[in-house]
């Protein structure tokens, strides 16, 4: 059966340990019949501890219900969006500038590997490998530090798939094709992949590969879907993506494990884009040529040793070493008020340029968790992590340093105590990190760029400046109480902060007035942000149900503003942010049937004056830094070899007010799309035949209506009904 298990639960355990590889269990879920199913792994919550035991917001979508979600959608980021109201609609596209989660930025992690590039944010770490090769997702919701840097809207942990159970040789295989409704020749796209398990003894392999050629994309008028050349297209792309995974059983009880993956994007570049007109609703589409430069491209590799053993003196013992490297490629443009237009190097309106992002880290993770001796009712949790960041920002096409190589260095010691009283009826849980963070930029000099003035080009930038290597460190806390009555019901409230550092690379790139010293640039301190919840979750007989409220804030938060360029600028101000969710799922009498409702309202409001902040929050955030309110509704049936879902997603309108009077062009008018999909086991495969956008509407994304409302190349609308079949195979 379809599975995605939900648990509310207080928000707490902010530093605890495994480094996403752990093999402890946790959590005992229900069966629809009422029993006890196996024991749920969630590795992101970083302990030994059944989910319930922590006060923490989770989601765990299985294989089943992950698998199901991509042969809709096609993405595990996508699966994602589609299963967690208060996350915001992806923009389908391959940058996912502006999505969500609770209003900020989730962390994205593989086996708790940050996938992030967070000192220049190039929006691409939710295509760092594919579903295929993904076990489960583990989301955690809200402000947290359980990885470190970046978890200010929560945690979206991929788990690759694990070592194999049985001796000899075992595998998957899969072949999938997938078209719009019309079956346009260049909009086919076809998938294959293959997986295969060996198991010998203590030792245990495993390699694959997967394959993926995406056609263009038609809107339900059957208009190709514009394409967006500097920020990169999934549509009209080639992926490949490899993955081993070698592990040893030293003991009993410990393993050592080796996870390699390589992931690859490049745009094919057949179109270039047609301007939309706003005015009249048409929007931003394509036709065949040959853009300038190279293709929109990503590249992610990622290497990781761990050593875990779960009985080491009698507690649970995890280690890991981490290497991930990306390479991100933006397309490019000739533009007279662009950035990159340098009179120096050729004549305002003819310098074309484009820029890479190269991003390196390292980093370890250490931790030791076990109940203390004659108090087993006492959980507690020792550990350390340590990340270095390197990252840059070049023009590639004349080999200028846009962003300058920028380091950053964490060293994160903490401790986590889970008390439990009354036989486990009440727990109490707590815990402090120390952060302490380093961030290096060398001497630089910005770019001569070029704007108009009365009809005249004036050249700004181009200015020195002092580098430095300023040091930040913050205690973050936590603590939750969670009470269970009756085994099934629950309510909760906690207190968790996390942080992240803001977009480093827009802002040193953006310095544009002489005498900046680094060491004293302000608006490059992290974000401290929090979460808090309170809640209640009942899980008994044919009933899955939870209502959470929250609210969070930072004094200096990251808001992305649109220059008169175009280009996203930083700032830094005050941020609030409240919500609601509410999530119910029913096991009818009928065999097999279930109905899922989903629903999100998220508010969010910023200090607008920028110039000298009060600390009052007085503007709506707008849709490039909030999601729109979500109502989800599903019914699945899954009874012998058939299997199926149908999905509606309702985006409710929204309207921006507030002192900054912001642009009432960009509000949102609100869309409900609808997918579905079948499974039938043929005894030789599962046969899987999807839909999404089932119903054909027509409609403009969320992204594209709420921001840049003079910008007709960013006029996108969202895919038509789109159809994929696959074939996938186990033995």
């Amino acid at each position: 059966m379809t599975r995605r298990t939900r648990f509310s639960l207080p928000l707490v355990a902010l530093a605890l340990l495994a480094p996403g590889v752990a093999l402890a269990q946790a959590g005992p879920a229900k069966d629809e019949d009422g029993t006890k199913e196996d024991e749920i792994v969630v590795t992101a919550a970083r302990t030994i501890l059944p989910p319930s035991a922590l006060p923490l917001t989770i989601d765990v979508i299985d294989k089943n219900a992950l698998d199901q979600q991509i042969s809709m959608s096609g993405s595990v980021t996508d699966a994602v969006a589609n299963l967690t109201p208060s996350f915001s609609p992806t923009r389908q596209k391959l940058s996912g500038a502006g999505e969500t989660l609770r209003g900020r930025s989730p962390l994205y992690a593989i086996n708790g590997i940050p996938q992030s590039t967070p000192l220049r944010d190039g929006s691409r770490d939710g295509f760092t490998i594919d579903g295929f090769f993904v076990d489960r997702v583990e989301l955690i919701y809200g402000s947290n530090a359980l990885q470190g840097i970046g978890g200010t809207g929560g945690i979206v942990n991929q788990v690759t798939v694990g070592a194999p159970k049985q001796e000899g040789v075992s595998g998957r295989v899969l072949l999938q094709g997938s078209s719009n409704d019309n079956f346009a020749g260049d909009a086919l796209g076809y998938k294959a992949a293959g997986l295969v398990q060996y198991r010998a003894g203590r030792f245990d392999a495993t390699v694959g590969a997967a394959y993926e050629k995406r056609g263009a994309f038609y809107d339900a008028d059957g208009r190709r879907i514009g394409i967006n050349l500097t920020q990169g297209e999934s549509q009209d792309s080639s992926t490949l993506s490899i993955f081993g995974r070698f592990g040893y059983a030293v003991t009993e009880t410990m393993r050592l494990d080796l996870i390699a993956s390589r992931f690859e994007l490049k745009g094919d570049g057949d179109y270039v884009a047609i301007a939309g007109n706003r005015t009249t609703g048409i929007p931003t589409s394509a036709v065949r040529g040959t853009p300038p430069g190279v293709p929109g491209a990503s590249r992610t590799e990622s290497l990781a040793l761990s050593l875990t053993d779960t009985d080491l003196g009698g507690g649970n013992f995890v280690s890991q070493v981490f290497f991930n490297r990306t390479h991100d490629t933006f397309g490019g443009e000739v533009n007279p008020i662009a950035t990159f237009q340098d009179p120096t190097i050729a004549p305002v309106g003819t310098l074309f340029d484009q820029s890479e992002n190269r991003s390196r880290k390292i980093g370890g993770k250490i931790s030791y968790e076990r109940g203390i001796p004659g108090f087993e009712d006492l959980t507690v949790t020792l550990g350390f992590d340590a990340l270095h960041d390197s990252t840059e920002q070049r023009l590639i096409a004349t080999d200028r340093v846009w962003v300058p190589p920028t380091d950053f260095r964490s060293y994160a010691p903490f401790a986590q105590a889970n008390l439990a009283l009354f036989d486990k009826k009440l727990r109490i849980a707590g815990g402090v990190r120390y952060e302490n963070v380093k961030i290096t930029v060398d001497d630089y000099h910005t770019l001569a760029s070029t704007t108009f003035r009365n009809n005249n080009p004036a050249t700004y930038g181009g200015v020195a400046v002092s580098g430095g290597s300023p040091t930040f460190s913050d205690v973050l806390v936590n603590g939750g109480i969670i009470l269970e009555p009756v085994q099934g019901i629950r309510f909760y409230g906690s207190y968790a902060e996390g942080y992240t550092v803001p977009d480093v690379g827009r802002i040193t790139r953006a310095v544009s007035a002489t005498g900046v010293d680094i060491d004293t640039y302000l608006d490059i301190a992290p974000i401290v942000s929090n979460n808090r919840e309170i809640g209640a979750e009942v899980k008994r007989g044919p009933l899955d149900a939870s209502v959470t409220y929250f609210w969070s804030s930072s004094d200096k938060g990251q808001l992305l503003i649109a220059n008169s360029g175009g280009i996203f600028d930083v700032q830094r101000q005050r941020v609030e942010i409240e919500g609601l969710e509410v999530n119910l799922g029913v096991r009818t009498p009928i065999e097999g049937l279930r109905f899922n409702i989903g629903y999100a309202h998220l508010k969010g409001r910023y200090d607008s004056d920028s110039a000298s902040p009060d600390g009052v929050v007085d503007t709506d955030l707008d849709g490039t830094n909030i999601s729109p309110d979500r109502l989800n509704l599903s019914a699945s049936f899954a009874r012998g070899r058939f299997s199926g879902l149908v999905q509606t997603q309702y985006f409710l309108s929204r309207t921006f007010h507030g002192k900054a009077n912001p642009d009432q062009r960009n509000n949102f008018g609100g869309y409900a799309i609808t997918d579905a999909t079948v499974r039938y086991d043929t005894g030789f495969g599962n046969l899987t035949l999807s839909a999404t956008n089932l119903f054909d509407k027509q409609y403009i994304d969320y992204s594209s209506d709420t921001r840049l409302p003079t910008d007709n190349f960013a006029f996108f609308a969202g895919r038509g009904r789109t159809l994929t079949l696959g074939w996938d195979y186990r033995f």
